[in-house]
């Protein structure tokens, strides 16, 4: 199938790339020069612009930072809806809101195209392995046009009901991933101070009731976890600002519904202060070194 697919950071690049091992056709965008080269490298054919990343596609798949993003890209001068023929799906992949993901989808539809919304959770790692679980928003006709493309970039594809539930499902489970990685923080950050070996205690937590994926998979403290950002700098991840974003389309959808979120809130302050601090580039799982610099209880 010809495929293009716009927006090739941490997360789009490997999902790109696993289109074309595939065996999919690929135009690739991207206003990073390099990430296109790289692209380029394994067989996709970079996009002199959207009008001619889009031409000819069968299908248009979007993996942006934010919704003003996703919003440019597709309804923006030059964007992707002055060109794409009408017929052929859109599928945004970006953490965007449920709200917004409608509200896409009613521009595609009034240009002839279909719009799902399909939100990964899986990190780079599992962009990196094709193993990523897609959240999909959308009818079921559509659902199942998509799916089998979905399945080259991901292991489990959920359709979630109507245009905009990928997006609760996602929002749903970054809020709860926000506060697992501060809970875990927490946890390793005592015990080590107790003089316990952490590769001990986070092996101890992952056999027992407090195992999650912020501990056994992506445990904050360096050197648990071999290929974790822990134990690279918290480099190459998950950023703080982007957790940061998604913990506020989490607080916005609250509010509309008047749903309390005391727990969200508070790890949403903790990344603001972390980013305030100009951190927001380091991976989400950083916030364990916020948590050295805060007065102890009393």
């Amino acid at each position: 199938m010809k495929i293009a697919f716009i927006g090739l950071g941490n997360m789009g690049a490997p999902m790109a790339g696993n289109l074309l091992k595939a065996g999919h056709e690929l135009a690739v965008y991207d206003l990073d020069a390099a990430a296109l080269d790289r692209l380029a490298t394994q067989g996709a054919r970079p996009g002199a612009s959207l009008a001619d990343t889009v031409d000819g596609a069968e299908m248009v798949i979007t993996m942006l930072p934010a919704a003003r993003h996703v919003d440019k890209v597709i309804n923006g001068e030059g964007g992707v809806l002055g060109y794409v023929q009408p017929g052929v799906p859109i599928v945004d992949c970006s953490t965007i809101g449920p709200a917004t993901a409608r509200q896409l989808s009613a521009s595609a539809q009034a240009h002839g195209n279909a719009f799902a919304d399909a939100p990964v959770s899986g990190g780079t790692g599992g962009a990196a392995a094709g193993t990523l679980t897609f959240m999909v928003g959308g009818d079921e006709a559509l659902f199942e046009r998509i799916k089998p493309v979905l399945q080259c970039m991901g292991r489990n594809i959920v359709h979630c009901g109507a245009v905009g539930n990928g997006q609760v499902a996602k929002l749903c489970n970054n809020l709860l991933l926000g506060v697992t990685m501060v809970g875990v923080s927490e946890a390793m950050s005592l015990g080590t101070s107790q003089g316990m070996d952490a590769k001990v205690l986070a092996g101890i937590i992952n056999t027992s009731t407090g195992r999650c994926w912020s501990s056994d998979t992506y445990n904050p403290f360096p050197g648990v976890i071999d290929g974790a950002p822990a134990s690279r700098g918290y480099t190459g991840g998950f950023g703080v600002d982007l957790m940061l974003k998604d913990l506020g389309l989490a607080m916005d959808a609250a509010h509309e519904k008047h749903q309390p979120l005391p727990m969200g809130a508070l790890a949403q302050d903790l990344y603001q202060q972390w980013s305030s601090q100009g951190q927001g580039a380091l991976d989400f799982s950083s916030i364990i070194k916020l948590l050295a610099t805060l007065p102890s209880s009393p």
